[in-house]
């Protein structure tokens, strides 16, 4: 993988980390990860994407690697997330961009194409669909569904719980993950159902080796995403949905306008959890492009990156040339 520029920016309170390639005359593209992933979940679309002439930006997000991590929850809220790109947007003087996004990426991008309307001429989401806000904290339908059952979502609410889980030991921690939402397991392995009091990899596969798409060097970078500060702030973003539902409250009834393209792996319980969302979409989003990519799990530019990268270059070329 070839070098590419970093910097510290200091935007919207933080610092964000940044890493950056490309002509300067080519045409922004934003990467953004998801949980638990770093920068580095991006590695196998540069090389296309730089060939194709764009300019690439792809930050550690908020509490992951070299960005700051503050220790508030509410740091942590979807339109502050989404502050940060657009501060470093508003710093790096870009009047238009595309935004791409995977796992708690994706809500990101799609929330920066409904409030940057003018500036995002293009929106790409991956495993996670866009919904709109809901008519109550989506956290409190979790709670009722289910009341008594385990869900990784509510396991993840009670600060420090599934912090003591995780970082007792990251380097297994991220095997456990990649390999269990990957289609290496049967699908919805990782939605299972056990008590409300079980741990995060109980019933789990718990396997020693690294999936074929992460190679050992690539894996590093994930370790030192995490090393020394935990999986507190990327916890953090999972315990802001009743302040999102709250802060988003002036984007009732909007929808995004600008071409969509959205990705979904046919094994990624992301797609079981969000079968109704994903029935939705198509009336939340005018121009909207969806693909289901065979055999993937929910590390899909990792574990399908041809098929992704094919995807993306045919969409960018129609919707956003370079």
């Amino acid at each position: 993988m070839r070098a590419l520029d970093h910097q510290l920016l200091a935007v919207n309170g933080i610092n964000l980390s940044l890493y950056s390639a490309g002509p300067a005359d080519g045409r922004p593209l934003w990467l953004l990860h998801g949980f638990p992933e770093c920068w580095l979940s991006w590695r196998h679309q540069l090389e296309p994407l730089l060939a194709a002439g764009y300019q690439l930006f792809i930050p550690e997000m908020r509490g992951y690697g070299q960005s700051s991590a503050p220790q508030a929850v509410e740091a942590y809220d979807l339109l502050t997330v989404c502050g940060d790109i657009q501060a470093a947007m508003d710093v790096l003087g870009q009047a238009q961009v595309c935004v791409i996004g995977h796992d708690w990426g994706a809500p990101i991008a799609w929330h920066l194409a409904l409030l940057e309307p003018k500036r995002v001429k293009a929106v790409v989401g991956m495993a996670v669909p866009f919904g709109g806000r809901p008519k109550q904290p989506a956290i409190g339908i979790m709670q009722q569904l289910y009341a008594g059952r385990f869900h990784y979502i509510l396991h993840f609410q009670p600060p420090g719980v599934a912090e003591a889980e995780m970082d007792a030991d990251i380097p297994r921690t991220l095997r456990w993950m990649m390999h269990n939402l990957s289609a290496a397991v049967p699908k919805d392995l990782f939605l299972q159902d056990k008590p409300a009091g079980a741990g995060l990899f109980d019933g789990l596969q718990q396997v020693d080796q690294l999936p074929a798409w992460c190679a050992p060097e690539a894996f590093a970078g994930y370790v030192a995403t995490f090393s020394g500060r935990g999986f507190r702030g990327a916890l953090n973003w999972y315990r802001n949905f009743e302040r999102n539902w709250q802060r988003t409250e002036g984007l009732v009834g909007r929808q995004i306008e600008q071409p969509a393209l959205f990705l979904l792996g046919d094994l990624d319980p992301v797609g079981t959890l969000e079968a109704y969302t994903l029935k939705q979409m198509p009336k939340l989003i005018l121009d909207l492009e969806s693909h289901v990519l065979a055999q993937c799990g929910h590390w899909l530019q990792c574990e399908q990156p041809e098929a992704v990268n094919r995807h993306l270059l045919d969409f960018l070329a129609r919707h956003y040339p370079a």
